[in-house]
């Protein structure tokens, strides 16, 4: 599961936060850069299960963010805060992130939404929607599969 080292990496930095060891959190966050191309702070928040696409190649998560449970980020994902603003996104549990999006500003982005690639998203997305585009749109409400359920092929038996 070497696509797994980054947030093993997150994980440990996370537990240095908490216990007080920032040296050494930060380090591992900079191992973690210059080894994956992935910012991910120890002291940002991120619920068990999350991963990140291709190694999280080019990702970048501010230090104060909170992500959810069973989250996909994909690669060059950004999240984090706006020009002027003090707070970042707040994302729910179940959401997929599409390659390249943009997620930023004092946000809510609900449990259960599918974030299409390259999107910019830069107000809350309320639980339960598909949205794309820049400037991103719904596309779905109220959809009740999980994004990994979505792939699944259902011809195979």
């Amino acid at each position: 599961m070497k696509n797994d080292i980054p947030i093993f990496y997150y994980r440990l930095s996370h537990f240095l936060y908490q216990h007080k060891l920032r040296h050494l959190s930060k380090f591992l966050d900079w191992t973690n850069r210059f080894l994956h191309a992935v910012w991910i702070p120890g002291s940002a928040i991120i619920g068990k299960g999350t991963r990140l696409g291709y190694w999280g190649a080019g990702t970048v998560v501010h230090s104060n963010s909170v992500i959810g449970r069973n989250c996909m980020i994909s690669q060059g994902v950004t999240i984090g805060r706006n020009f002027g603003d003090i707070k970042v996104p707040v994302i729910g549990d179940d959401v997929f992130i599409g390659a390249g999006s943009k997620v930023f500003g004092d946000i809510t982005i609900g449990n259960n939404v599918i974030i299409g690639a390259n999107s910019v998203v830069n107000k809350s997305v309320p639980d339960n929607c598909t949205v794309a585009g820049n400037p991103f749109r719904i596309l779905k409400e109220d959809r009740l599969e999980k994004y990994y359920e979505l792939d699944i092929d259902k011809n195979v038996k």
